[in-house]
Protein backbone atom coordinates (compact mmCIF):
# COMPACT_ATOMS: atom_id res chain seq x y z
CA UNK A 1 0.00 0.00 0.00
CA UNK A 2 2.86 2.38 0.77
CA UNK A 3 4.17 2.02 -2.80
CA UNK A 4 0.70 2.82 -4.20
CA UNK A 5 0.43 5.93 -2.01
CA UNK A 6 3.89 7.06 -3.16
CA UNK A 7 2.70 6.94 -6.77
CA UNK A 8 0.01 9.61 -6.16
CA UNK A 9 0.88 13.08 -7.47
CA UNK A 10 -0.82 15.95 -5.67
CA UNK A 11 -2.17 18.66 -7.98
CA UNK A 12 -1.51 22.25 -6.79
CA UNK A 13 -4.13 23.66 -4.42
CA UNK A 14 -4.67 27.46 -4.62
CA UNK A 15 -4.07 29.97 -1.80
CA UNK A 16 -1.86 29.86 1.28
CA UNK A 17 -4.01 27.32 3.13
CA UNK A 18 -4.01 25.15 0.01
CA UNK A 19 -0.22 25.36 -0.07
CA UNK A 20 -0.03 24.07 3.52
CA UNK A 21 -2.43 21.24 2.69
CA UNK A 22 -0.62 20.32 -0.53
CA UNK A 23 2.76 20.15 1.20
CA UNK A 24 1.34 18.04 4.01
CA UNK A 25 -0.29 15.64 1.53
CA UNK A 26 2.95 15.25 -0.41
CA UNK A 27 4.79 14.51 2.84
CA UNK A 28 2.20 12.02 4.10
CA UNK A 29 1.80 10.20 0.78
CA UNK A 30 5.52 10.06 -0.04
CA UNK A 31 7.57 11.00 2.99
CA UNK A 32 10.59 9.06 1.74
CA UNK A 33 11.84 11.79 -0.56
CA UNK A 34 12.49 9.29 -3.33
CA UNK A 35 10.53 9.96 -6.50
CA UNK A 36 8.11 7.28 -7.63
CA UNK A 37 6.46 6.85 -11.02
CA UNK A 38 3.16 8.74 -11.11
CA UNK A 39 0.20 6.38 -11.54
CA UNK A 40 -2.51 8.52 -9.92
CA UNK A 41 -3.41 12.18 -9.49
CA UNK A 42 -5.00 13.69 -6.38
CA UNK A 43 -7.25 16.69 -6.99
CA UNK A 44 -8.31 18.63 -3.88
CA UNK A 45 -10.79 21.49 -3.63
CA UNK A 46 -10.49 23.41 -0.37
CA UNK A 47 -13.10 25.64 1.26
CA UNK A 48 -12.25 27.45 4.50
CA UNK A 49 -13.54 30.20 6.71
CA UNK A 50 -12.83 31.76 10.09
CA UNK A 51 -15.53 31.99 12.74
CA UNK A 52 -15.39 34.01 15.96
CA UNK A 53 -17.36 32.11 18.59
CA UNK A 54 -16.33 34.27 21.58
CA UNK A 55 -16.74 38.07 21.69
CA UNK A 56 -15.40 40.15 24.56
CA UNK A 57 -18.35 42.25 25.81
CA UNK A 58 -16.11 45.07 27.06
CA UNK A 59 -14.06 45.64 23.90
CA UNK A 60 -16.53 44.12 21.39
CA UNK A 61 -13.64 42.20 19.84
CA UNK A 62 -13.29 38.51 19.21
CA UNK A 63 -11.13 36.85 21.85
CA UNK A 64 -10.96 33.53 20.00
CA UNK A 65 -11.51 32.21 16.50
CA UNK A 66 -11.99 28.89 14.76
CA UNK A 67 -10.58 27.96 11.37
CA UNK A 68 -13.04 25.65 9.61
CA UNK A 69 -11.93 23.79 6.50
CA UNK A 70 -13.50 21.24 4.19
CA UNK A 71 -11.52 19.42 1.51
CA UNK A 72 -13.21 17.55 -1.31
CA UNK A 73 -10.79 15.15 -2.98
CA UNK A 74 -10.65 12.61 -5.78
CA UNK A 75 -7.94 10.23 -6.94
CA UNK A 76 -7.93 9.43 -10.65
CA UNK A 77 -5.54 7.38 -12.80
CA UNK A 78 -2.81 9.58 -14.30
CA UNK A 79 -3.86 8.48 -17.78
CA UNK A 80 -7.44 9.59 -17.09
CA UNK A 81 -10.60 7.75 -16.24
CA UNK A 82 -13.09 7.37 -13.44
CA UNK A 83 -12.10 8.33 -9.89
CA UNK A 84 -10.69 5.48 -7.82
CA UNK A 85 -11.37 7.20 -4.50
CA UNK A 86 -13.21 10.36 -3.55
CA UNK A 87 -14.76 12.01 -0.55
CA UNK A 88 -14.74 14.92 1.89
CA UNK A 89 -12.72 15.68 4.98
CA UNK A 90 -13.44 18.38 7.55
CA UNK A 91 -11.24 19.96 10.19
CA UNK A 92 -11.49 22.63 12.89
CA UNK A 93 -8.63 24.47 14.61
CA UNK A 94 -9.13 27.04 17.36
CA UNK A 95 -6.84 29.89 18.30
CA UNK A 96 -6.84 32.83 20.71
CA UNK A 97 -6.89 36.40 19.43
CA UNK A 98 -4.72 39.08 21.00
CA UNK A 99 -4.31 42.85 20.95
CA UNK A 100 -1.13 42.57 18.85
CA UNK A 101 -1.77 42.29 15.11
CA UNK A 102 1.27 40.10 14.36
CA UNK A 103 0.30 37.67 17.13
CA UNK A 104 -3.15 37.30 15.56
CA UNK A 105 -1.72 36.69 12.10
CA UNK A 106 0.74 34.10 13.39
CA UNK A 107 -1.93 32.37 15.50
CA UNK A 108 -4.26 32.19 12.49
CA UNK A 109 -1.51 30.70 10.31
CA UNK A 110 -0.64 28.16 12.99
CA UNK A 111 -4.31 27.16 13.13
CA UNK A 112 -4.36 26.78 9.33
CA UNK A 113 -1.28 24.55 9.51
CA UNK A 114 -2.87 22.39 12.23
CA UNK A 115 -6.08 22.10 10.19
CA UNK A 116 -4.07 21.23 7.05
CA UNK A 117 -2.25 18.44 8.90
CA UNK A 118 -5.54 17.06 10.15
CA UNK A 119 -7.10 17.19 6.67
CA UNK A 120 -4.07 15.54 5.07
CA UNK A 121 -4.14 12.75 7.64
CA UNK A 122 -7.85 12.13 7.05
CA UNK A 123 -7.44 12.15 3.26
CA UNK A 124 -4.46 9.76 3.36
CA UNK A 125 -6.31 7.32 5.62
CA UNK A 126 -9.45 7.40 3.47
CA UNK A 127 -7.50 6.88 0.25
CA UNK A 128 -5.62 3.97 1.80
CA UNK A 129 -8.91 2.43 2.94
CA UNK A 130 -10.55 2.88 -0.49
CA UNK A 131 -7.71 1.60 -2.66
CA UNK A 132 -7.87 -2.12 -1.77
CA UNK A 133 -11.62 -2.18 -2.52
CA UNK A 134 -11.22 -0.47 -5.91
CA UNK A 135 -8.40 -2.58 -7.34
Amino acid sequence: MAQELRSIAVDPIPDRFGHYLGNELIFQLNGTGTPAPVKYRLLVTLVSRVQSPIIDTVTSRASAATVWAEATYSVTPAAGGAPLASGKATSLADYDRFAQRYANIRAARDAEIRAAKSLADQIRLRIAADFPRRR
